[in-house]
């Protein structure tokens, strides 16, 4: 008997409307991150406000202003009492993605692509503490952008900020 394994299920929620993604966008885009690690497995994606967003990032990480993405990695035990395993949450601050985009001269849907992706892969396990893992995070980044013909947003960011 073969087990049939069912795609990973996105739930996103949203405090904020404008400039934001749909959701069959933001699950097409963690979804390709995830590839079959996904399968019978759930995550949520919650798009927050500027305020959300520097609460959060005070409150876990002890820096005081509202950053990009967040990533909160379901523990061990998170499928306890449930059909499905959790693979945890990302955060998305809405405004900061815009003002990065916008910054950085990038088109917004790709950066929201970008980031959402960078917070799949933190869910994952992947992080960039060390220079090695930081490349072989981006590597990742890049292979998954690519399938949406999205440019390396590393590239362009580095022309930018060489402009500057």
């Amino acid at each position: 008997m073969t087990r049939v394994r069912t795609k990973l299920v996105v739930e996103v929620r949203s405090s904020v409307r404008r400039g934001v993604p749909g959701a069959v966008c933001i699950g097409r885009w963690v979804r390709e991150a995830v590839g079959t690690k996904g399968n019978g497995a759930e995550l949520a994606v919650r798009i927050v406000g500027a305020a959300e967003g520097q609460r959060l990032n005070l409150l876990w990480r002890g820096h005081d202003y509202p950053t990009n993405v967040l990533s909160f990695p379901a523990s061990a035990d998170a499928a306890d009492g449930k059909a499905r395993r959790s693979l945890g949450d990302i955060v998305v601050c809405a405004p900061v993605v815009a003002r990065e985009a916008k910054q950085q001269h990038k088109r917004l849907d790709d950066h929201w692509a970008h980031l959402l992706i960078h917070g799949a892969l933190h869910l994952l396990g992947h992080d960039h503490e060390r220079e090695s893992d930081a490349t072989r995070m981006e590597r990742r980044e890049r292979l998954v952008l690519a399938r949406f013909r999205i440019a390396d947003p590393y590239r362009i960011s580095s022309a930018v900020s060489e402009r500057r």
